[in-house]
């Protein structure tokens, strides 16, 4: 039998392509922290809708904290959880990776 989770001990990332000031992920934020102590917010400085899987190849990114437990990267949405789990969360990494809640609409070409 799976022993019982306990909550305050998981740890959630947070991320999104809105950005770090972004409306929907103060939403999410706030309703990780009513799962988790251990909640972590990584996110672009600026939105980056349509970055997609996109990766930032050609020049240092920038990590800058803008409170505790909450950082800003200066590149896309995908370079934030990788910074945040192979930087930030090396010694223990998220059990949860949480990415939303948009401003827009999710439009993609196929």
């Amino acid at each position: 039998m799976a022993e019982p989770i306990d909550h305050n001990k998981c740890r959630i990332l947070i991320s999104n392509d809105d950005g770090i000031q972004s409306p929907g992920i103060k939403v999410l934020e706030k309703v990780a922290r009513e799962l988790s102590n251990d909640v972590w917010v990584v996110a672009p400085e600026q939105e980056q809708s349509g970055a997609s899987h996109s990766l930032t190849t050609r020049r240092p990114l920038r990590l800058n904290e803008v409170g505790r437990q909450r950082y800003a990267v200066d590149g896309t949405p995908t370079d934030c959880v990788l910074v945040a789990v192979k930087r930030l969360l090396r010694d223990q990494p998220p059990d949860l990776v949480l990415s939303g809640i948009n401003g827009g609409s999710n439009v993609a070409k196929t």
